[in-house]
């Protein structure tokens, strides 16, 4: 017994350092979608309060988040998910991947805004909207709803993130597909539309700064993406970019939030996700980086103006959420091998 207790010391010791970092705080470890910049202010504000922890982020994409966690889930590398739409939420939850947990506010979000076994909260309502740059596009000819896109007179200028990793463009398609269905019965004209506004693309983009660059730069001069990141590019960075929310309506989204299931450090995760999502931290989510709360308990008038705006003019996308849900992964399977660059460049 006594020979064994080094042995039992030194795996004591790796346990409490796969926990902690190298300064001895306990490492809590966030995969979100939301951006070096709203993930730096989080990371340095919940430290200042919280001394002992050291905030760890990984920026991906929605759907790598959860292909990630699927690869990992014998053993999670991950505490706390924050940001992605609900519908691939739900898919993780469904797949044993979040754990419940029933936040402080659970009762100031509608009862769409979170999971019903409290897997999942929403945080943020996400439009996706037409954006363009302002040097190349004047306001008066920019589309105004989404088949304006597909005018040959934007053939070879329309860059898009790569929908595959995207939760946005993801949203975008299948709200497409779900509109042929609900029109015409079939996917035949979404799928026609897809493939039209293949013919438009320059390029699939491998992730959003990738997007920011050449948008800028005019290498493409239009995109379809969600609106708080392309409000954001132009009021912290002076791209020359604007947006226009589609007349039809657009996919409004459920950013949500939630702990994963297996946690290291499901307390510090637990004290991170109050701590975003508090109404203060709404309010500089709104103020810094134009999101768009979901908690329903804000006072508005301490909202930004493009907030309040979208709030007002944002006409939610009519579609079957359900099939969206469960036909997307398929979908999305379909597009890569079927429609992908099938008419790009000609």
């Amino acid at each position: 017994m006594e020979r064994r207790r080094p042995l039992l010391a030194l795996l004591f010791a790796a346990l409490l350092t796969a926990c902690s970092g190298g300064d001895g705080r306990t490492v809590l470890t966030v995969y979100s979608p939301h951006g070096k910049e709203l993930l730096e202010y989080y990371e340095q504000a919940f430290e200042a309060v919280h001394p002992t922890v050291d905030v760890q982020w990984i920026d991906m994409g929605s759907q790598e988040v959860l292909d990630r966690l699927r690869a990992e889930q014998a053993n999670p590398q991950a505490d706390l998910w924050f940001g992605a739409p609900a519908e691939i939420f739900s898919r993780a939850a469904s797949e044993g991947l979040l754990d419940p947990y029933t936040p402080t506010w659970a009762t100031k979000v509608p009862a769409d805004a979170h999971d019903a076994q409290g897997r999942w909260y929403g945080t943020y309502m996400t439009p996706e909207v037409i954006a363009y740059n302002t040097h190349a596009v004047s306001q008066a000819d920019a589309p105004k709803d989404w088949d304006a896109v597909l005018d040959p007179k934007w053939k070879g200028k329309v860059l898009i993130r790569d929908p595959i990793a995207s939760g946005s463009m993801r949203a975008i398609f299948g709200a497409i597909l779900a509109r042929s269905i609900a029109q015409t019965g079939s996917t035949q004209a979404g799928w026609e539309w897809l493939r039209r506004l293949d013919g438009n693309t320059k390029e699939y983009v491998l992730n959003p700064a990738m997007l920011y660059q050449k948008l800028g730069r005019e290498e493409g001069t239009i995109t379809l993406y969600n609106m708080p990141d392309i409000a954001t590019l132009e009021q912290r960075t002076k791209t020359p970019v604007a947006y226009v929310i589609p007349a039809s309506g657009t996919p409004l989204l459920v950013d949500a939030i939630g702990i994963v299931h297996g946690a290291r450090n499901p307390a510090a995760a637990r004290q991170f996700y109050e701590f975003v999502t508090t109404p203060a931290a709404m309010n500089q989510a709104a103020t810094k980086f134009l999101r768009i709360p979901a908690r329903s308990d804000l006072v508005e008038d301490s909202l930004p103006v493009l907030v309040r705006r979208a709030r007002a003019e944002v006409r939610p996308m009519p579609g079957d959420q359900k099939l969206i849900a469960d036909s997307l992964d398929g979908w999305m399977k379909f597009w890569d091998a079927n429609v992908r660059n099938s008419r790009r460049g000609k």
